[in-house]
């Protein structure tokens, strides 16, 4: 690696809601050039995005957008999707699990991770292919170019609607020079990491790339009723590419990845045991029948149960992506792909009461899109296409008892739950069609107007079945309806509609070096299916599986602009976001007053805020970046929303509570990231660099019935490193980093919510999946 990066992302504010992807520079050797250049250069660098399928410049391109280098991520040593949060503005990971994963964006996003039926409100691309699920870009971060971020509702030019934003992750491309590269880390906590690189030309017209890596964490949490560590473990990936361009007029890009993993991540804690009721406290009164001693304090990262935990997660997929330059400038694309993924959770968590939970899947997409971009210079530019989407998704959702399920639920033994095993498969079919379009008319040399339309049709059939329980005792049956246990089969469910989406953007030159912008948009999540189990069918009938579309309106004002000779960038917007029909899962009752978890449309949301971002070059090889943010997001209706345990454990308690005027859980009213990083030239042949981050959030409700037992405080993590980089003949060099990932081992956590709904036993209380703790470590690098 050359003279490293800001520990901290480089920050490119642009895009508009039709960015296809953001800035890439696809020779490895011109991006190591211009890093190395940035050791002894003394403004800012120009950063070039495609947002509108053109390459310009960053700061021309009329709404927010923030971009993060790949050689950002290796020098923070951010490889995962949940470390992203720490670095991009106005953004909420939350994960509990791979396949209970979900980015929030703008306060919205965060409601669906736990759904196999319905799309995510963020839109996640990996190389310009869409994928199903989140849970698909849970794993490592593997030779990224490029992540970009937009914010607010998607559509007008890409593959999939979406109402809160789009995350972008570009891989890089084969060279036609050679590169390669040997890596290999070790750090506290037993982590280890090894990389390998090789690129090149294959002959004149046709060059490959292929990257393996392979990465492993002891975890943090430790179990005290065996002595193990939980929430570590180990991925593996591979990925290949060719690159084929016999001249200037065509290319076609070729890539097929696969990576598993295996580890614990994920595994809750025991975050509060909810309310104390007339001097009894009911999750320690169960606990103390069953003989457990759990520890009640989440901040010591302990807990103590006698349960198996792993996860197992395999995926993979290829894509094709042909581009030709036809006459009179006219650009054709084309994208093809196919991909999969595999889950299967092992959640056990005490034995006797509960030996294995969870839900595994099987999914598979397939997705072609084509598009033809106009000729540019004119009045007038446009881009127009189509898109075909399907995906297949299997599932089954599982509970397996132990010999005391019915003291742990029940509250007493009365052979209703012990031992049973229940499944409930499901599946679901999406095919999804497109029509696009989007132009740009630039009606003076300082006046451009952007307009956008898609049309989105969408149909999906699934059905979902509960089988009948096994190993039950005689006599029980009457009672399996009661705790959710009863046989069903929802026969088969449909749902069709048709979703459109619109983009008005205007921009004005206030001078050379400021843009001002207004942008209005819709966009809307499509419709889905139900499937993780039967929930509140049996009492509620199958109608109650379908869950209609979520539609969002936006507008954005914003200024961006390069002032001090282009030493100094200040962007900053105002936005506000509505959303109808908002998509989330709530807990409601059913059969017999047993709350069970239900996906619904809840009621309306919304957003407002503000962001502000700046970056600036004070002197040569110094850098600083600043970006905070401010959300506002707030339920407008949500009349059955889920009650909280200092209400849900009372006697007499209502099933449901009004959650309308309160703030959304997950989200922090307030983010600040500040950076500072400074290159400089030891000798002829050795840069250094030394960086250092901070990243904060406030407090926030972790749980979706917003209890003040889940909330979460306001916490702040620090990065640091430094590094050389050793030029030596040619191509070659070596380079050596010492990193520091939160380095003052904060405890924080990346999700919190109920659990022990739908039990008479435990009353309600919180569980939580931790951060990481404090990682020191060591890089070493020999690029050739």
């Amino acid at each position: 690696m050359p003279a490293l990066m800001a520990a901290y992302p480089v920050y490119a504010q642009a895009a508009d809601d039709s960015i296809n992807s953001a800035a890439k520079i696809t020779d490895a050797n011109k991006y190591d050039q211009a890093q190395a250049a940035e050791t002894t250069a003394e403004t800012l660098q120009t950063v070039t995005v495609s947002a509108r399928r053109r390459d310009e410049n960053a700061q021309n391109v009329p709404v927010a957008i923030s971009v993060l280098s790949g050689k950002t991520l290796e020098d923070q040593r951010v490889y995962t999707v949940q470390d992203l949060q720490q670095l991009l503005p106005n953004t909420t990971v939350t994960l509990a699990q791979p396949r209970q994963a979900s980015i929030g964006v703008r306060g919205i996003g965060n409601n669906s991770g736990n759904s196999d039926g319905i799309d995510g409100s963020v839109g996640i691309y990996l190389d310009n292919v869409y994928l199903g699920r989140a849970s698909m870009a849970v794993t490592d971060l593997l030779d990224i170019d490029q992540i970009a971020l937009l914010r607010g509702p998607q559509g007008t030019l890409f593959g999939k609607n979406t109402t809160a934003g789009l995350l972008n992750i570009s891989t890089r491309e084969p060279t036609f020079t050679p590169e390669n590269s040997i890596e290999a880390a070790a750090g506290s906590h037993g982590y280890y990491q090894g990389k390998a690189t090789v690129s090149g030309p294959i002959s004149a017209t046709l060059a490959g790339r292929l990257t393996v890596t392979d990465t492993h964490q002891d975890g943090n949490v430790e179990n005290l009723a065996n002595g193990e560590n939980l929430n570590g473990g180990t991925r593996r990936g591979i990925r290949g590419q060719l690159l084929y361009k016999p001249d200037d007029s065509f290319s076609l890009r070729l890539i097929a990845d696969y990576s598993e993993e295996n580890f614990t991540n994920g595994v809750p804690v025991l975050y509060s045991i909810g309310p104390t009721v007339n001097g009894v406290n009911k999750y320690l009164a169960v606990s103390k029948l069953l003989g457990n001693e759990p520890v009640t304090n989440p901040d010591l990262y302990r807990l103590n149960f006698n349960g198996n935990q792993n996860v197992s997660v395999h995926q993979g997929g290829a894509s094709a992506e042909a581009n030709w330059r036809l006459t009179d400038g006219f650009k054709l694309t084309s994208v093809t792909a196919w991909r999969y993924w595999d889950y299967t959770p092992v959640n056990g968590v005490f034995a006797p009461t509960l030996v294995n939970y969870g839900t595994s899947d099987n999914d598979n997409q397939f997705s072609q899109e084509v598009r033809l971009a106009s000729p540019t210079g004119g009045a007038f530019d446009y881009v127009v296409g189509a898109y075909y989407f399907h995906q297949h998704l299997n599932n089954d959702t599982f509970l397996d008892y132990g010999p005391k399920a019915d003291i742990g639920i029940v509250g007493k033994n009365l052979g209703i739950l012990n031992n049973v095993i229940s499944n409930s498969p499901g599946e679901i079919d999406t095919n999804s069609y497109a029509l696009f379009a989007q132009d740009t008319w630039h009606a003076t040399s300082r006046f451009d107007v952007t307009t956008g339309l898609r049309g989105t049709y969408e149909e999906k059939s699934g059905w979902v079945n509960r089988e009948a329980p096994l190993n039950t005792l005689p006599g029980t049956a009457p009672y399996w309806s009661t705790f959710g246990l009863s046989p069903y089969d929802s026969g088969n469910l449909t749902i069709h509609n048709f979703s459109p989406s619109a983009l008005l953007n205007l921009s004005y030159k206030l001078d050379q070096d400021v843009l001002g912008y207004v942008t209005l948009s819709h966009g809307e999540k499509s419709g889905g299916l139900s499937i993780v189990g039967v929930s509140n069918a049996p009492a509620l009938g199958s109608s109650s599986l379908l869950i209609g579309p979520e539609r969002a309106n936006s507008a954005e004002l914003g200024i961006k602009s390069e002032l001090l000779d282009r030493r100094l960038q200040i962007n900053a917007n105002l936005f506000w976001t509505g959303v109808n029909n908002y998509q989330a899962t709530t807990f409601l009752a059913g059969a017999n007053g047993v709350s069970l978890p239900t996906l619904v449309n809840v009621g309306d949301v919304r957003s407002r805020g503000a962001e502000l971002e700046v970056k600036a070059k004070p002197s040569q090889g110094l850098t600083l970046g600043f970006n905070t943010s401010f959300t506002d997001a707030t339920y407008l209706s949500y009349e059955k929303a889920p009650c909280p345990a200092e209400i849900a454990d009372l006697p007499h308690a209502p099933a449901s509570c009004n959650l309308t005027g309160q703030p959304l859980a997950g989200v922090p009213r307030w983010t600040a990231n500040l950076s500072a990083e400074y290159q400089y030239r030891v000798s002829d042949n050795v840069n250094q660099y030394v960086a250092g981050s901070y990243a904060w959030r406030s407090s926030t409700f972790g749980a979706a019935d917003n209890s003040i037992y889940s909330e979460i405080p306001a916490y702040g993590l620090v990065n640091l490193a430094t590094g050389w980089r050793v030029n030596l003949n040619g191509n070659q060099s070596w380079e050596l980093s010492l990193w520091a990932r939160n380095l003052l081992d904060k405890h924080y956590y990346l999700a919190v919510y109920s659990a022990g709904a739908g039990t008479q036993a435990s009353g309600l209380y919180y569980n939580a999946s931790v951060g990481q703790s404090r990682t020191l470590g060591v890089t070493a690098r020999y690029n050739f």
